[in-house]
């Protein structure tokens, strides 16, 4: 489950190129993301929607918090989103659904902690 957490924290840290990149490794052509906030498809919409995040939390990163936990092709965990080193701004909690080929096909999204 930890490298599957890793790659998923580490696409949405990544620089654009390298963003590419992982997304074609890890996530599912068709994946589907989903939270409160928004609802986007395909890695062109997963791309678009971290982009929007970097540039609204700029220098900021995400971090695991807790132990992920998971069972046949789902998993959950909890992140952390704000400065690198420093208690977490934003905290979040997805439940991610993985293809067939262990890639990430679905995101369900949740925002436990956000700022005022």
């Amino acid at each position: 489950m930890n490298p599957i957490v890793d790659a998923y924290l580490a696409t949405w840290n990544a620089a654009p190129a390298e963003r590419e990149q992982l997304l074609a490794d890890h996530f599912s052509p068709e994946v589907t993301y989903v939270d409160p906030l928004t609802e986007v498809a395909g890695h062109a919409g997963m791309h678009a929607l971290i982009e929007g995040v970097r540039t609204q939390f700029p220098g900021f990163v995400f971090t695991p918090v807790g132990d992920p936990d998971g069972h046949h092709d789902r998993l959950r965990f909890q992140w952390g989103l704000g400065p690198e080193g420093a208690e977490p701004v934003v905290i979040g909690f997805d439940v991610v659904v993985l293809d067939e080929a262990g890639r990430v096909r679905d995101v369900h999204g949740f925002l436990d902690r956000v700022p005022a």
